[in-house]
């Protein structure tokens, strides 16, 4: 059994008039799905034991590493895989959060969706680093969403500019895909937006450690860790042109001794060293 959730909310475009106002994904900016998805899921086997004649087995799967959820969603008939590598339902859109219950049912199956992504390739022109190579194929070593999220190391200097002000994750694909142009809207408060998209890196780099956890609380951010968060920070606001932003990066924690030891981690210093070089250099050619 597949399961389709809807986590669209009202769309909220970070402040283009804030140079630093970082831009979280849409499925971050609420709960963490993991956990949300993961209750209701129980839930449905609770009252599916409730109904059956007789027990089964059950395990349910919320973005676990061993199951591929987008290829049984579109077997399930949820939509079709697109372009760019998202479920896409007719119309729901992409914006799903796909999970599911593995079970021992002799379950009737739906028919599959057809492909209508046709000959648009909007998603694979619009991605700023080139990580959609070819129809459905990801090279996640590009990714934005990888860099931002997934990868433990410094972010590679041909993609540091391409970061922009992506703080967790990236939509691009998403936000220009033809199916996504008018799709229903969630009012889920699980997904209602939490504060941290918006929020402006310098105000969050001043943080201490214990704030800057506080705003991530309860949301699928947590996973990354506090260095990771702490090194995109840095490069969203060497990407601002706002040179008076330069000195701030000397102050993580409000430059109060101890209080974001985050900051000292190196991928964290090796992101603050690029982004001080880029805005000094700036303000020298203005």
């Amino acid at each position: 059994i597949v399961t389709g959730t809807l986590y669209n909310t009202e769309h909220d475009p970070a402040p283009s008039r804030v140079t630093d106002a970082v831009d979280v994904a849409r499925y971050a900016r609420g709960r963490d799905y993991h956990i949300a998805l993961a209750e209701r899921l129980e839930a449905l086997v609770d009252w599916m034991r409730a109904q059956a004649d007789s027990p089964f087995e059950a395990a349910i799967f919320v973005d676990k590493h061993h199951v591929q959820e987008r290829s049984w969603a579109a077997a399930a008939g949820l939509g079709w895989i697109g372009k760019n590598g998202c479920v896409i339902h007719p119309e729901l859109g992409s914006w799903l959060l796909l999970a599911g219950v593995a079970v021992s049912l002799d379950l009737a199956p739906d028919p599959p969706q057809l492909d209508q992504c046709g000959s648009c390739t909007l998603c694979l022109d619009a991605c700023p680093t080139g990580a959609l190579v070819e129809p459905k194929v990801l090279d996640a070593t590009r990714c934005l969403a990888y860099h931002t999220i997934e990868l433990d190391g410094p972010i590679p200097e041909p993609y540091r500019e391409s970061v922009g002000r992506h703080w967790f994750g990236c939509d691009i694909c998403q936000d220009v895909c033809p199916w996504n142009l008018a799709p229903p809207l969630s009012t889920d408060p699980a997904w209602t937006s939490e504060g941290r998209h918006g929020a402006r890196a310098s105000d969050l780099w001043l943080k201490p450690d214990h704030e800057l956890h506080a705003v991530i609380d309860g949301s699928a951010m947590v996973r990354t860790g506090l260095a990771r968060l702490r090194r995109t920070l840095a490069l969203i606001i060497g990407n601002s042109g706002d040179a008076s932003l330069a000195t701030v990066l000397d102050r993580p924690g409000r430059g109060v001794k101890n209080a974001a030891p985050s900051a000292d981690a190196p991928v964290v210093r090796d992101a603050v060293a690029w982004a001080q070089e880029r805005l000094r250099g700036r303000d020298e050619r203005e």
